[in-house]
This record gives structure tokens, sequence and C-alpha cells, in this order.
């Protein structure tokens, strides 16, 4: 059974607007308005459902939780890549994952122009047994991460297909990122 979107995302891997690289100091802004131009507006928090932190920081690292397609508490495309759910429907999921770890990154470091680098992005593709295009779903994602923070949004990356993701999920995302200063304190 396909899942319905309930926001309507763009199959390219961003809008025109981001294809000039934004300087630091534009960042939130730029990030700002790529969520407001693909339709998608996270919860005011971004939380983890158990015993665990959405964001550590260590010595200056942040290590961002495996982030689903979430959209104000719905998983907003579920199922198996290339049988329950397309190509292009799980790049739109990994455009979401992406962002979603990023307002993770924003929550914990007050703004993103503290992100100093990208460093690591793990994505995991619940995948059809014959699927075979993992690392171009992650390229939507990548394709994010480079737009808004031009080389320093450039980073190491390992594409996977999995057999299930928490809540049917068809695509989950984690990140590892430098932040100047390390993350903000904690109140």
């Amino acid at each position: 059974m396909r899942q319905v979107y309930s926001v309507k995302l763009s199959t390219r891997p961003y809008p025109e607007a981001m294809q000039m690289t934004p300087s630091a100091q534009q960042r939130n802004a730029s990030y700002d308005e790529l969520c407001r131009q693909l339709g998608i507006q996270f919860e005011a928090e971004i939380r983890g459902g158990a015993n665990y932190d959405v964001a550590v920081d260590h010595e200056g690292l942040l290590y961002i939780s495996g982030m689903v397609p979430r959209i104000q508490g719905d998983i907003v495309v579920k199922g198996r890549v290339g049988a329950d759910a397309s190509f292009d429907d799980a790049r739109r999921a990994a455009q979401v994952c992406v962002l979603r770890a990023l307002a993770a990154v924003r929550q914990a470091a007050g703004s993103l122009e503290r992100v100093a680098r990208l460093l690591r992005m793990t994505v995991y593709v619940q995948s059809a047994d014959d699927f075979e295009r993992h690392s171009e779903v992650a390229d939507a994602a990548s394709d994010i991460l480079y737009a808004l923070f031009g080389v320093a949004g450039k980073h190491t990356r390992t594409s996977v297909g999995v057999y299930k993701l928490p809540k049917n999920a068809a695509v989950e995302i984690d990140l590892i990122v430098a932040v100047d200063g390390g993350a903000r304190a904690q109140d």
C-alpha cells in the first residue's frame, strides 16, 4: 500500500533559489527558505522517542541520531523502496530526513552558522530485494547539504539497503557534524 504525501516535495535535488551556495551568515535563512519551498514545517522541537538524545556534542562534534521522514508527527514516505515506495518517493524521503537532521543540528548548536563542516552521513534505505539505487537516493540528501554549506557540506557517506526501518519509514539518515566552539551550552 502506498503512503499518501501530506506535503508536496520537489523531485529536483533542490529548488532554483538554492543553486547559489549561501554564506555562513545566510545558512539559517536559506534553510528556512528551502523548507518553505518544499512545503515542510517541522515541529518546534525535535525530540527522541525514548531514552536517548537527538544530538550529542563531544568536543565540537555533533552526532545526530537517525532521522526518518517525519513531518509534524507523520512518516511521509513508508514501505520498501522499489515495491511500496518509488525511487522518487525515496529521494523525497531523503530530503525530509536530512532537513530534519539539520533542524536537530540547529537546535543543538543554536544556529546553522556554527557548522564548520559536515563530516559523515549514513543513509539507510528500506529496500525491495532487487532495488540497487541506494546511492542515488542518498544523492538527494547530499545535494541539499552541498547547496546549504558549499564545500563545508561535502561529506563522507555510506548508503545501505536494509530489511526494515523504524515505523516502516522508507529512509533514515544520521549525521556527524563539526561545529565551531562546540554545541550551545544546555540550560
